[in-house]
């Protein structure tokens, strides 16, 4: 069988600090993959075309839809994962204030909400309410409405800010 029939790939990647090899289906999404052989189940997979937000992770520090890159197109790269933020303690305050806030319910997606805000958040300062709302507006929720959301956010944008000076 030629090359370009071939059903499977190797790739090689980093996930939440650790170096993974592994043999992938070339049609296999990436948070599939995470899912599914590395078990990591904090992204899901929602809409399955990249409108929900529920597979959002960062790929080389950038957030993207799981559901919209091949494993195989993580070759060489870094993917972290809503359990690699969590282990790192980089959300920690936010995890805390939407707990606080009630800014989730079902849960389904908190990840990818977490993993949004954490992206806003780490640019520094206090974000107005309105840019909030404009960046987790990939990020569809059906049980909370935004508000709560939006008030965790710029709680913990506030809190870090104040800690800054």
């Amino acid at each position: 069988m030629s090359d370009h029939f071939q059903t499977e790939a190797p790739i090689r990647l980093t996930v939440n600090g650790e170096k993974v090899k592994a043999r992938v289906r070339v049609g296999q999404h990436l948070t599939d993959f995470l899912r599914e052989e590395l078990g990591l189940t904090g992204s899901h997979i929602g809409c399955e075309h990249g409108v929900c937000g529920a597979c959002t992770l960062r790929v080389n520090g950038e957030i993207i839809r799981g559901c919209l890159m091949l494993a195989a197109q993580a070759d060489g790269m870094e993917v972290e994962t809503i359990e690699g933020l969590t282990e790192r303690g980089v959300i920690a305050d936010l995890q805390a204030e939407f707990v606080a806030r009630n800014a989730l319910q079902c849960g389904f997606c908190t990840p990818g909400m977490l993993a949004t805000a954490a992206d806003l958040l780490q640019r520094g300062g206090v974000p107005a309410r309105a840019e909030i709302r404009d960046h987790l507006s990939g990020n569809y929720c059906r049980c909370t409405g935004y508000e709560a959301i939006i008030d965790a956010v710029e709680n913990v944008a506030r809190a870090r800010a104040e800690a800054v000076k």
